[in-house]
């Protein structure tokens, strides 16, 4: 796996923003999916995380200058944080799950997280 792997764009000329990872947890009672966006603003990339609450993320990095690495795109996926004094719909529980992650830009991250998955008994 080349970790140090990134796609030359984000974005393909369609607009400002793009989806990098879809993020599902099928352990979830809920089923949860989280998107992971990136949005170009003022020269640097800015990363958002939707759900379907709509609770608030810590992203690990907020922004960058470029596209990240696939191991910085890993440890975002990773560290995602929600405050849980405004938590919606038990996602911190969720978060603690290894998810099932898909990208048209980081074609190695599914097998990452498979792998994973893997290991812990998930599949």
């Amino acid at each position: 796996m080349n970790f140090d792997y990134k796609p030359e764009t984000y974005f393909n000329g369609t607009g400002a923003s793009s989806l990098l990872v879809k993020l599902t947890y099928p352990e979830s009672q809920w089923g949860e999916e989280i998107c992971i966006f990136a949005t170009a603003l003022d020269g640097e990339i800015f990363f958002e995380i939707i759900d379907f609450y709509g609770n608030e993320y810590k992203t690990k990095p907020e922004y960058s200058d470029g596209p990240l690495p696939l191991q910085e795109l890993i440890l975002l996926v990773e560290s995602l944080e929600v405050d849980p004094d405004s938590e919606m719909g038990n996602i911190n529980q969720t978060l603690k799950g290894i998810p099932v992650a898909e990208s048209k830009l980081y074609p190695e991250l599914k097998a990452y997280f498979n792998q994973k998955r893997a290991h812990f008994g998930y599949i």
